[in-house]
């Protein structure tokens, strides 16, 4: 069974700050031949996610849908699975490894169980081999089944939906606090910034805002992983909001007990 999706656009400004040179130097390069030359026709396109991907398992990170994620390609398997993508849809999934499984007998490179998959938006390849590329996400899903580790590895997948709500104006006002606290944690000291929280306000849609919002902003890597693997729209938002609310209250105490102190003083407070 294949699933039909179609990536939300963003050309404005993306989630990441370090991303911004990247997309200068990427998104008018011309890439490797292929049957998708137009970036704008690229993204009008509904996609079709099929029942296998190649997958790059990586330590400390969840890629969301909708988000975008810069990636140097280096290892000899990833570029061979790059050049492969390219002449086929652009498609590639990437994976958290799952560090609570590493020690598991006959365990290579563990995944989480929930993945993100995505499409290469741009590449760039360098004099020496290796290759820069910036990869949009497009849905979750999840990996049911390793099918192939050589020459690199290949999953077998199931799409993901999001569980909607029955009050849109729940997601609605849930999504208007994520953006009020995030502001809020931004004022309080954290390095958030500004250009970030300006953008999410102009994504309404809460599905996408709290994405967005967790790839690019949220610390802990745990719950990271658990907003990707949460369906529930609501759910992940009151999530996301209930963990700021304890990262503002940590915040504003360390403000207080530092009091006119430098950071190497708040001891002598």
């Amino acid at each position: 069974m294949t699933e039909r999706f179609r990536p939300f656009c963003l050309t404005r400004v993306t989630p990441l700050p370090t991303i911004v040179p990247l997309i200068t130097q990427l998104d008018r390069v011309a890439i490797e031949p292929c049957d998708i030359t137009d970036l704008a026709n690229l993204m009008n396109l509904e996609i079709v996610v099929p029942e296998e991907v190649p997958v790059m398992t990586l330590p400390n990170i969840a890629f969301f849908p909708q988000a975008l994620l810069p990636l140097h390609i280096f290892e000899p398997r990833y570029r061979q699975m790059l050049a492969d993508a390219l002449t086929k849809d652009r498609l590639m999934a990437v994976v958290g490894l799952d560090q609570d499984r590493l020690l598991e007998a006959n365990s290579f490179e563990p995944p989480h169980r929930v993945a993100t998959v995505g499409i290469i938006r741009a590449c760039q390849k360098n004099g020496d081999g290796t290759s820069n590329l910036l990869l949009q996400g497009i849905c979750r899903v999840e990996i049911t089944h390793i099918a192939a580790e050589e020459p690199y590895r290949i999953v077998t997948i199931r799409a993901l939906n999001n569980q909607a709500c029955n009050d849109p104006k729940i997601n609605a006002q849930l999504r208007v606090q994520l953006a009020k606290l995030l502001e809020l944690k931004r004022t309080s000291g954290a390095k958030i910034p500004a250009e970030i929280t300006d953008f999410l306000q102009t994504v309404e849609d809460p599905d996408i805002f709290v994405d967005l919002a967790a790839f690019s902003l949220c610390e802990d890597a745990s719950l990271k992983q658990t907003l990707l693997e949460t369906l529930d729209v609501r759910t992940r938002l009151e999530l996301f909001n209930q963990q700021l609310l304890i990262e503002i209250e940590g915040l504003q105490l360390h403000k207080t007990l530092q009091g006119d102190l430098p950071d190497n003083r708040i001891s002598e407070n």
